[in-house]
């Protein structure tokens, strides 16, 4: 048998094997997502708990600039439509195009970041850090977990942008675009829960 002839046999059983290995590892993210879900569930219901306990200390209207925290929510959500083109990209096969859209999401993902650390560093300087009140330490945990989550998104982007130009958009990176959309998307809807019941209710108490 020759050597097409053998391709012609087996590429449609590789092709099978390796939607089946993206579908897996999809289900398998998904499964994930789920148990982050669960996290932030109960860090929001911590900070239920402990959002009035100011122990004599001041509480979110006398520390949030909404101005600001607004600043970093345009910043993140941004990002997610960027990412949305750099996915359209992907699935076009327009390597440099996703590449483009990749490093513009990086870049207002880090800029979201550089804000959140500004924030935090502020606060703590003024004496406001985690140690001061259970609301301040619900506050830190909460918004410093969505942070780390944020930090290790643009890492992993930081990774596909070099895969994508070492690879080329093969289906195994897609697929990884595609899960890393899948982060970065929830990461924004656990922000807009972050800004309204954090920032928000907070400067309204």
């Amino acid at each position: 048998m020759s050597t097409d002839a053998m391709s012609l046999r087996y590429a449609p059983s590789q092709r099978h094997t390796q939607a089946e290995t993206v579908d897996n590892a999809a289900f398998g993210f998904w499964i994930y997502i789920m148990s982050d879900c669960v996290l932030f569930a109960a860090l929001f219901a911590t900070f239920a708990v402990l959002g009035r306990n100011y122990a004599g200390g001041p509480g979110g209207k006398a520390l949030f600039d909404l101005h600001y925290t607004l600043g970093e929510t345009l910043f993140l959500l941004a990002s997610s439509v960027t990412y949305g083109f750099a996915m359209l990209s992907a699935t076009a096969e327009q390597r440099r195009r996703t590449l483009g859209w990749l490093a513009l999401t990086f870049l207002l993902g880090l800029c979201f970041i550089g804000m959140e650390l500004h924030e935090f560093y502020g606060m703590i300087a003024a004496g406001q850090g985690p140690q001061r009140s259970g609301f301040l330490s619900a506050f830190f945990t909460l918004v410093g977990t969505h942070g780390a989550h944020v930090t290790f998104g643009l890492i992993w982007m930081a990774v596909m942008m070099a895969q994508v130009s070492v690879k080329g958009l093969s289906t195994p990176v897609r697929s990884r675009l595609l899960r890393l959309s899948m982060f970065w998307h929830f990461l924004d809807i656990v922000w807009i829960g972050v800004f309204t019941v954090v920032y928000l209710m907070g400067v309204m108490t």
